[in-house]
């Protein structure tokens, strides 16, 4: 009888790469994968460790899964990502119920871990993040897009993160070697991509001595069968004239960028090393809003930084009321141990720096809402992800909404809908973050 597998992925579309890479390699390997974790023989919790709310998910999923092994109801459980390469030592210490923990680096001795946990051994090892493989073939988890992870690590160094300590220094995919998994998700049936990595937009500079992305979107906006590419995580200084006029030009690609730009005055900003000032990133705000007509802007901030004062936070929400984004998200600032950030003065208690997370939010709530309410009326293009139960609807995405992330679009079909068929949608109604409205017609597309 086959060993029986489940994987939990948290965190990022990049840490889903990583998962989806794992399973695959498994699979071949002859173990059979379940879909729900509980029924598995060994569970794989492949974590997230970059802030605290999401150290703290893991933990609590992990030592979910090791109740359920204490009960009996499966033999093991493996942890692998972010959380175990930053506390491999920690977990081995900390939590005894955990059966294995591997490192980045030692994604590829997976299936080792595995017969070790089943015969009854423990299994550690951490290994060189370096040597994680970035090209490898996967099964894809997702339905109607799949991630395609570009690049490894970063190199930018902004004083809050510690994905560079995690995550290693940047390490670019060839583009010959995008394309062609492109092409194969393309040809497998998948008409969205999206390109993810810790900055899409210095993607190449450690291959080619430069960034390389405007020639990379331009080779993937050739291969037939891809209608939607999107890019996450584009920073701002890297956002260029060309870049600007290659998504103006190209009908593939999407046109929303999420641009984390973390802060908006410049004192701030230096501390945390971003390398825009006040001046730039309204800038770039006009002028994209000026070159892509349509186009949807989301980006991330960060509220209670070490030394904030009041009047700069008080300049952080009449930046966010002023620039409009048509998405936003705001963390709480969470003092990652080994960051510089960590260290510097100043630092704001925790109840004031989710008072003004929750603050910037409540900002962008009413934001969000007008600029739903000027989308009633309109007919919007959808791709179909499923049918609600609940609300006994269809529900779906327009170009304006990355999957997991923004609002969903809810809506009545009178003909039954195919998941990935791309339909017409009449905008009737708005709730929060959602929209709701009802199929006109269709592009018949599957």
């Amino acid at each position: 009888m086959s060993v029986k597998v489940g994987m939990v992925s948290l965190g990022c579309p990049k840490n889903q790469v990583d998962a989806e890479h794992m399973i695959y390699n498994l699979r071949e390997l002859g173990y059979e994968i379940i879909t729900d974790a509980a029924l598995a023989d060994v569970v794989i919790i492949n974590t997230c460790g970059f802030i605290e709310s999401a150290k703290q998910e893991a933990i609590d999923t992990i030592l979910e899964y090791c109740t359920l092994k204490q009960e009996g109801r499966i033999k093991g459980v493996i942890v692998t990502g972010c959380l175990a390469e930053r506390y491999f030592k920690d977990i081995r210490t900390d939590l005894p119920e955990v059966d294995a923990v591997l490192g980045l680096g030692a994604d590829e001795l997976l299936a080792a871990a595995v017969e070790k946990v089943v015969s009854g051994e423990r299994f550690d090892l951490l290994g060189d993040k370096y040597s994680l493989i970035i090209d490898a073939r996967r099964i894809v988890s997702t339905e109607t897009y799949a991630y395609l992870k570009i690049a490894e690590g970063c190199d930018n160094r902004c004083t809050y993160c510690a994905i560079p300590s995690i995550r290693g220094k940047l390490r670019s995919r060839k583009i010959e070697s995008i394309v062609d998994e492109a092409k194969w998700l393309a040809k497998v049936g998948f008409k969205e991509i999206i390109l993810v990595a810790q900055d899409t937009t210095v993607y190449g500079l450690d291959l080619y001595g430069e960034p390389k992305i405007c020639e990379l979107l331009k080779e993937l906006c050739k291969i037939d069968g891809l209608k939607w590419i999107r890019t996450l995580y584009s920073y701002p200084e890297r956002i260029t004239d060309e870049l600007i006029d290659l998504i103006a030009a190209e009908d593939k690609l999407v046109k929303y960028l999420d641009i984390p730009i973390q802060h908006c005055c410049d004192r701030i900003l230096k501390r945390m090393n971003r390398r825009s000032s006040n001046a730039e990133l309204r800038a770039l705000v006009k002028k994209l809003r000026e070159k892509i007509p349509g186009i949807v802007l989301r980006t991330t901030l960060i509220a209670g930084f070490p030394g904030e004062t009041e009047e700069e936070f008080e300049s952080l929400c009449e930046f966010v009321n002023e620039m409009q984004f048509d998405r936003l998200g705001c963390f709480a600032y969470s003092a990652e141990e080994g960051t510089p950030a960590a260290k510097l003065p100043d630092q704001l208690d925790e109840e004031e720096k989710n008072r003004r997370a929750d603050i910037v939010m409540q900002t962008q709530m009413v934001i969000s809402d007008r600029l739903n309410q000027k989308r009633l009326g309109e007919d919007i293009e959808v791709v179909v992800e499923g049918w609600d139960r609940y609300g006994e609807c269809y529900y779906g995405r327009s170009y304006a909404e990355v999957p997991e992330i923004d609002g969903k679009i809810f809506f009545d079909s009178e003909a039954p809908r195919a998941v990935g068929e791309y339909v017409k949608v009449h905008v009737t109604e708005t709730m929060d973050y959602d929209l709701f409205g009802e199929v006109v017609d269709s592009d018949s597309e599957g």
